[in-house]
């Protein structure tokens, strides 16, 4: 015996498809019959890369009477002050809803279909139709008169790609949904008033469906989309560079000494608030209370109102703990965009205010400051108004500068797949760029290994003609002895990152089976 497979499926357009059978097999359906039942198909019988979701259908047939209330609840909130507004206008002196029921048919999926992504995010790709029996009226009172429209035999039937992005820590594990519809809507209803159809009078039928179709189709047809919010932007977001920090440490003066037989050694530590990565440091001057430093570095800079400069003082020693001389912060909030800044520290044993130590004298260190946005992030940081203001501090944003000039190379180390050891598999990676060499944690006994780890490179040269090289290796220790082994390798040209901005790829190691790398590079111009 024969059954269909999709028979829940199907509404029949016609009589003659209704001819047949509920279960009927393809070679005893009428060719002619056959190519009136094709558009009918959900997309899981004419597209095997689309998967049937009939448990979900199920799940939102039990829950339609629940969502049906709740969705009719949004629509009159929603509609009540868009009513409110054309109340008093035209002698309109009501709009309400008589009648709102979204009916007992609920929606079904014609089949779904997920696409790989590189990026933290979910695509998939959805039929949905909707025959259904609402009962909606919405009552007008126009002067005296009393007028009620009717919205009968509703039906659609559209194919939506949304996206799921980004990925947060934070339940639903994703902040927005990105909607768009892949062609256009096919949209019928009917529409009585005063006990009449108006979609009967020939040739407003069609105009009206088509006119729907085509406004939202002009909304939310791809590229254009609806974008929904479900969790606040800064929640679990994870903030990018904008800029750089420039520092030079000048000097120093009337430190504290904190040696007995000679005087301090002093040097600074440098580091930005919430920042993961190490603290930079300044040469150590020997015997000196009054140390000359004029040194100069940089510091990656990710929310330029809300970080602070931290610096430490330290006199260093040869053998145990270095002793504190001092520190102070400040905020780069105090900083203007392109504006190099001059300050005098008073350092103090402590951020508290209480801190009885913070009494004593403990010197001055004397530093100048200033911040540059990268190009692509200027315009948060400056308005129109000021760019001529600016335009002899920062280079042009022509792509011939973006090409010379000096920038920020960040490397995200994101996975590796099908990873395999001959001893042992505990990969981890290690990324070298012109002789400086980084590397992630290593992940135990896993041929599948998740690092979602960034370095940075600060270059004073846009890296054209360099290749970065990126290894992922094992290391095992066993009896006090460590051995290591090579899973693979990957040379990647640096110069379509500079080009394009970043490059989001995946790619095959060398000298490996069957593994790949996913890494993330992005090139950020000063």
């Amino acid at each position: 015996m024969q059954t269909n497979l999709f028979e829940s499926e199907l509404t029949f357009p016609n009589a003659k498809l209704q001819d047949y059978p509920e279960s009927t097999a393809f070679d005893e359906i009428e060719p002619n019959s056959l190519v009136d039942l094709l558009p009918e198909l959900p997309l899981w019988v004419m597209n095997p890369d689309y998967e049937r979701v009939n448990w979900f259908n199920d799940f939102i047939a039990n829950m339609w009477p629940y969502l049906d209330k709740a969705i009719c609840g949004i629509i009159k909130s929603t509609s009540e002050p868009i009513f409110a507004e054309y109340i008093g206008k035209y002698q309109i002196k009501s709009i309400e809803f008589e009648q709102l029921t979204l009916g007992t048919i609920p929606p079904r999926l014609h089949g779904i279909k997920v696409y790989d992504s590189n990026e933290k995010e979910l695509v998939f790709e959805f039929a949905v139709r909707w025959a259904g029996n609402p009962n909606i009226v919405v009552a007008l009172k126009l002067l005296s008169l009393n007028f009620s429209a009717q919205l009968i035999d509703f039906q659609v039937a559209a194919t939506a790609r949304a996206t799921l992005k980004p990925f947060v820590p934070t339940f639903p594990c994703f902040s927005n949904i990105v909607v768009s519809l892949t062609k256009k809507p096919e949209v019928d209803f009917g529409l009585k008033v005063i006990g009449g159809d108006l979609m009967a009078i020939p040739g407003l039928h069609h105009f009206v469906q088509e006119t729907i179709s085509k406004q939202v189709a002009r909304l939310y047809l791809w590229p254009q989309t609806l974008d929904i919010p479900i969790l606040d932007s800064s929640i679990g977001a994870v903030k990018k560079p904008v800029g750089i920090l420039h520092v030079k440490v000048l000097r120093a003066q009337k430190l504290l000494n904190m040696d007995f037989l000679s005087k301090s050694d002093p040097y600074v530590k440098l580091s930005l608030g919430g920042d993961m990565l190490p603290a930079k440091k300044t040469t150590v001057k020997m015997n000196s209370l009054d140390p000359v430093w004029d040194e100069d570095f940089k510091l990656t800079v990710k929310d330029p109102e809300a970080q602070v400069l931290q610096l430490h003082l330290y006199d260093w020693e040869k053998i145990g703990a270095h002793d504190k001389l001092g520190m102070q912060v400040v905020p780069l909030k105090l900083l203007k965009p392109y504006e190099k800044k001059e300050l005098t520290l008073n350092l103090v044993n402590s951020l508290n205010p209480n801190d009885p130590q913070n009494k004593k004298p403990r010197g001055q260190l004397m530093l100048e400051m200033s911040f540059i946005p990268f190009q692509e992030d200027s315009v948060k940081f400056s308005g129109p108004l000021s760019f001529h203001e600016r335009k002899e501090s920062i280079s042009s944003l022509s792509d011939d500068i973006s090409l010379r000039g000096a920038g920020l190379l960040l490397v995200t180390v994101i996975a590796a797949e099908d990873v395999e050891g001959k001893n042992h598999t505990n990969p981890y990676a290690v990324v070298v760029l012109r002789g400086e060499k980084k590397k992630t944690k290593a992940r135990n006994k896993t041929w599948n290994p998740k690092w979602e780890e960034e370095f940075q490179f600060m270059l004073e040269e846009a890296p054209l003609k360099d290749l970065i090289h990126i290894e992922v290796k094992s290391k095992k220790r066993r009896f006090g002895f460590r051995s290591k082994e090579v899973l693979g390798y990957v040379d990647i040209q640096l110069k379509d990152v500079i080009y394009n901005g970043r490059i989001n790829e995946k790619y095959h190691l060398i000298n490996s089976k069957d593994g790949i790398l996913h890494v993330d590079i992005r090139w950020k111009v000063i």
